[in-house]
């Protein structure tokens, strides 16, 4: 009697036990498809793109659009059937809307070859950020000071250093030149995000090198004239159209064997206060 009444109960008892199993893993998934906490941002709508993988961020990295509009920048950001998809963390907007497509943890597609420092795979360390801009335009006030808002969330909820903030261009010369020469590095760094020369400028010492100094900051300096256009961009506000051009190793061994490009006194200023804050 004992023996027939407990398994009943047993067999019960396993029965929620499955029950329960299945209602925790429901909410586990349903955990995954919002995101976990600490891995989006409160100020961002969260629409989401599948175009990312896992990694950890320890840099951020930011671009411009060049498509006119959020959604038509979010079409494209979030399309897993081009050739080539892409993505980004963040789009943000002129007016300062801002969306989240990827998580922060995982590793969104918007930085592709190139490196900054020692670092080469930027996908898999980086944060990406597309700003909503054509590339030959200004940036308004609201969206700026939506990004330095952002910036200021990502840096704290990640720990990434506030100087660890560069452009599309910095890390691929020759390939890319955004966020182009209107976006306002300056503000930038007068909130405390990236590099920028602090004090007077003043002329370096003999024998400063220029090329040194850029690989020093984060530049890649295997073809001269894209790193040269790549720092002009960011630090001048000029597009002095010579970017370089991606090139074989041996025709770039030819051409740095010749005549590297001038540097302008402003230019040489500008690395060395920099090299300075290293």
């Amino acid at each position: 009697m004992t023996y027939a009444f407990c398994m009943p109960l047993f067999n019960h008892n396993k029965s929620m036990l499955r029950l329960g199993v299945i209602a925790l893993a429901g909410v586990l998934l349903a955990g995954c498809a919002s995101m976990p906490a600490g891995q989006r941002s409160a100020l961002a709508e969260w629409k989401p793109s599948p175009n990312h993988a896992l990694r950890k961020p320890s840099i951020i990295v930011l671009h411009y659009t060049v498509e006119d509009t959020l959604d038509g920048s979010h079409d494209i950001l979030s399309d897993p059937k081009r050739k080539h998809p892409v993505s980004s963390h963040y789009l943000l907007d002129r007016d300062g809307r801002l969306l989240q497509l990827v998580p922060d943890h995982l590793a969104a597609w918007h930085a592709g070859v190139g490196n900054w420092g020692a670092m080469r795979d930027l996908n898999q360390t980086s944060i990406g950020i597309e700003i909503v801009n054509t590339g030959s335009e200004p940036f308004p006030d609201a969206q700026i000071d939506a990004l330095i808002a952002l910036l200021g969330d990502l840096t704290t909820r990640h720990d990434i250093p506030r100087s660890q903030v560069i452009g599309h261009a910095d890390l691929a010369p020759g390939r890319k030149i955004d966020p182009g020469q209107f976006f306002p590095w300056k503000k930038l760094a007068d909130a405390g995000f990236g590099i920028w020369p602090q004090g007077e400028l003043i002329d370096p010492p003999p024998g400063f090198d220029p090329w040194m100094a850029l690989r020093v900051i984060g530049y890649r300096i295997d073809n001269p004239r894209a790193a040269l256009h790549s720092f002009r961009l960011r630090f001048r506000g000029i597009d002095d159209g010579d970017r370089g051009t991606e090139k074989s190793a041996s025709n770039i061994a030819q051409e740095n064997a010749q005549a590297l490009p001038a540097l302008q006194p402003e230019d040489l200023r500008i690395l060395y206060a920099l090299t300075r804050q290293q």
